[in-house]
């Protein structure tokens, strides 16, 4: 259940680095703006904002990473309750779906995480 718990940490760091590459150098293009439904003249607005957001979602992904290769059960939980809490406030004021793409996938990580390395009783 442990190697289960980080990989799955893993594949929600990959989707932060997905969304970093979106956010980042794929907004003003085609891709980006058939993802997020942009006109051209709003991708061009936004891209500065949404640079900032990938950049964000860049260090999600580092700290999630760092914490499943260090077995470190603290860091999954910060980082994955980050992603879980920027997923719930995405999907209640940007769009429904980031609940699905983003505070979902957190969510199994965490749940995953805290069943695969509960921490020993204090004695």
């Amino acid at each position: 259940m442990a190697v289960l718990s980080r990989l799955l940490v893993a594949l929600v760091a990959l989707l932060h680095f997905g969304f970093l590459l979106l956010e980042m150098f794929l907004w003003t293009g085609t891709i980006g703006q058939r993802v997020f439904g942009m006109t051209p003249e709003f991708a061009d607005q936004t891209a500065v904002l949404a640079a900032n957001q990938g950049l964000y979602n860049g260090f999600l992904a580092v700290g999630l990473l760092w914490g499943a290769m260090r077995v470190s059960r603290d860091f999954m939980i910060f980082f994955l309750l980050c992603v879980i809490v920027a997923g719930i406030y995405g999907g209640l004021t940007a769009k429904m779906s980031i609940l699905y793409l983003q505070a979902l996938p957190g969510l199994i990580a965490l749940l995953a995480v805290l069943a695969a390395h509960r921490k020993a009783p204090a004695a």
